[in-house]
């Protein structure tokens, strides 16, 4: 699964954060932030848990609103909501999965609003469990993600508690939706694995941007990485299969 970066090029930049601060009420979790994800990249944000990832996935979503700071969307400043933001081809997969247990598989993907053959020409695995209700939660959201072909896709600890083998599938689908020309933002706490797959990477700490580069560097340094940036609670799950708590 793993990918060679590439060096920053000429294709758009689908996605900015200008000098973001974000938080909740008064408390500022995330300051002076600045990233971008062009189209065609995979874009790891790591850190420890309360580093501010969530908080910035739900700010550059427009889920939460910037305290100061701008973010740009295909090119434009962007202050319109979540639900506007998805017309403009941005997608979310939080860590709550959309998908309602009670109802099939085939059900949910319906509610997807996304042709049902999109979504199972990505996920093929999906099709003989299209009359069973509950379960597959991940793949399921994924596929209803990518089978809107996005131009932002952001990924919020996407394989949270699952085995490495459905990790796997998942994060190589995301690659594979960058190969096409989205641009994502991938929070992941299986640190090695995000590494793999993306192109670039930033670290955050404390709600700044502590350390960024192309990942065959940062795979080259990953060592120094975990023991410096990354809390041993976090690279658990990389090692052992099991899963971390969510991040702010």
């Amino acid at each position: 699964m793993e990918h060679d970066d590439r060096l920053p090029d000429d294709r758009p930049v689908v996605l900015e954060a200008r000098r973001l601060t974000a938080g909740y009420g008064p408390l500022a979790v995330v300051r002076d932030l600045d990233l971008t994800v062009r189209a065609g990249e995979v874009v790891a944000l790591l850190g420890v848990n309360g580093a501010g990832k969530t908080t910035t996935v739900r700010a550059l979503a427009g889920e939460l609103k910037p305290i100061s700071g701008e973010v740009w969307l295909d090119g434009a400043r962007c202050t319109a909501p979540l639900h506007k933001r998805t017309r403009q081809g941005l997608r979310l997969i939080t860590e709550e999965r959309s998908v309602l247990v009670s109802l099939s598989v085939a059900d949910n993907l319906r509610l997807g609003g996304q042709e049902r053959s999109r979504c199972l020409e990505l996920f093929p695995e999906l099709e003989p469990l299209l009359p069973r209700k509950g379960g597959e939660q991940q793949i399921l959201t994924l596929a209803r993600a990518l089978a809107a072909d996005p131009a932002v896709l952001l990924a919020d600890e996407l394989s949270l508690g699952l085995a490495p083998l459905v990790v796997e599938r998942l994060l190589t689908a995301v690659r594979c939706a960058a190969d096409r020309g989205t641009g994502v933002l991938l929070v992941e706490q299986q640190v090695r694995n995000a590494l793999e797959v993306a192109d670039r990477a930033y670290v955050l700490g404390g709600g700044k941007v502590v350390l960024e580069g192309g990942t065959r560097e940062l795979r080259g340094r990953i060592e120094e990485i975990e023991r410096t940036y990354l809390a041993t609670a976090e690279l658990l799950p990389a090692r052992s299969g099991g899963h971390g708590a969510s991040t702010p």
